[in-house]
């Protein structure tokens, strides 16, 4: 039997578990870098390489247990994934008391999860780690686009974006006013995390794109953009949410598959992990 991160199955139940874990290998609506499909499987391969004694908060995380809830593997429209995703997150949440998360595939993976959570929580804010505004209303054909993510969420929930550098005209429309942070004005505001934690409140769902980082940190994904987020100031920002906020669930989407790719796969594995460690030590009811 597999476990996240090559953990003892004692750690690893439903029954157990404080966290639940969906992996969605989709990378259907792409437009340059292909590959985000690959993005689960390096992410579950380097979780199982890193040690599971977190230092900065002194615990391990993996203790609460993390169950690795299965794969969706639906990938004949994207509409059908995203009723797919959506599906198994609504029944995943039947299960009282814990964190759903999620690991993609394309960002379009987030919008059935989002849906679901939305439901399920009132007051939700989605807090939005990004290079790009994702908020057309569609793309190609699809509302199911990865350049669509967030649009549904942005239209029924408190959406809060940081780190956009890149959008088309059309989504200006759409920009959630006045929480919205761009990367360039965050390079020229100390007081950021506090700016962006007066937005944040209640449930919230965060869902990071992995472009929102620096390529110089995370290059393995499919648009990377310069002038990114580096690591510890988006960790100090994601423990105060922790922190101040009851964090309902959360994603990671957007690991490209490439002949570089394991400096960012294992980004992401100790950033999915430090969220666990967030949770552990602030929502641990």
């Amino acid at each position: 039997m597999r476990t996240y991160a090559g953990i003892p199955e004692e750690n690893a139940t439903l029954e157990n578990s404080k966290v639940m874990l969906v992996t969605v290998p989709y990378d259907g609506t792409s437009t340059w870098g292909k590959g985000a499909d690959k993005g689960p499987e390096l992410f579950l391969d380097a979780s199982e390489n890193m040690e599971l004694y977190d230092i900065e908060t002194g615990t391990e995380p993996y203790l609460d247990g993390v169950y690795l809830a299965g794969e969706i593997s639906e990938n004949s429209t994207p509409e059908a994934m995203t009723e797919a995703v959506y599906q198994k997150t609504k029944e995943l949440l039947n299960n009282e008391g814990k964190v759903f998360t999620l690991f993609g595939g394309e960002h379009s993976v987030s919008i059935g999860s989002i849906r679901a959570v939305g439901e399920k929580f009132e007051n939700l804010t989605v807090l939005q780690l990004d290079a790009h505004t994702d908020l057309r209303p569609e793309f190609h054909g699809s509302t199911s686009n990865h350049a669509c993510a967030v649009f549904e969420a942005n239209q029924k929930h408190n959406l809060v974006q940081v780190g956009i550098r890149s959008m088309d005209v059309e989504e200006a429309q759409y920009l959630p006013e006045g929480r919205v942070f761009f990367a360039h004005e965050i390079a020229n505001n100390d007081n950021w995390i506090n700016d962006v934690l007066e937005k944040v409140s209640g449930n919230v769902y965060i869902t990071i794109d992995l472009d929102a980082f620096d390529p110089s940190i995370a290059p393995s994904t499919g648009t990377p953009e310069p002038g990114g987020l580096q690591w510890y100031p988006t960790l100090e920002l994601l423990r105060k949410v922790f922190e101040k906020c009851n964090v309902v669930a959360f994603d990671i989407v957007e690991l490209m598959d490439s002949p570089m790719a394991k400096p960012t796969a294992f980004l992401a594995a100790k950033l999915y992990y430090k969220m666990l460690a967030y949770n552990h030590i602030y929502n641990n009811n």
